[in-house]
């Protein structure tokens, strides 16, 4: 099968579990059923330590109607100064797929920061696509978001 039509194929069965697991008040946000943002994965984590870390619930923000997860008071602090500069990009939905006028579900382990801003892939197949032109896939989908942020994600 090739690479373009397995990557077809992702999406395709990715899109039906988007749908699943964006519930937060917010239809713009990607958080399970309980409203929890990345899994539990602390989001400054990644710009502190360069890694994810699984939060825990005694250290919790909310932001835009999801709760995220921090491994300790400092990054929930940190998080609550400024969360805009924290919170992955496109509502926590996948990068690649925004630009290409889906939402879809993440996998906190497939990530990169570029320009100060978290990014979050599908999974680490989508994101080596995505990275082959992360500039250029980002352009694509900031104009895609603003016309997708508020329409389900089973519209799409």
């Amino acid at each position: 099968m090739s690479t373009m039509k397995k990557l077809n194929t992702l999406l395709a069965v990715a899109t039906f579990g988007a749908s699943l697991s964006s519930f937060a008040a917010d239809i713009d946000m990607n958080a399970d059923a309980n409203d929890v943002a990345i899994k539990g994965y602390d989001p400054v984590a990644y710009f502190t330590v360069a890694q994810p870390k699984k939060g825990s619930p005694r250290y919790s923000a909310t932001y835009k109607n999801a709760i995220y997860h921090f491994v300790s008071e400092g990054n929930r602090n940190m998080f609550r100064d400024n969360p805009a500069a924290y919170a992955p990009q496109y509502g926590g939905f996948c990068a690649f797929g925004v630009s290409v006028e889906k939402k879809l579900d993440t996998d906190p382990t497939a990530w990169k920061i570029v320009d100060d801003k978290l990014y979050l892939n599908l999974n680490k197949d989508v994101q080596k696509r995505w990275l082959t032109d992360a500039p250029g896939y980002i352009d694509t989908a900031n104009d895609v978001w603003r016309d997708i942020q508020n329409v389900a994600a089973s519209e799409l």
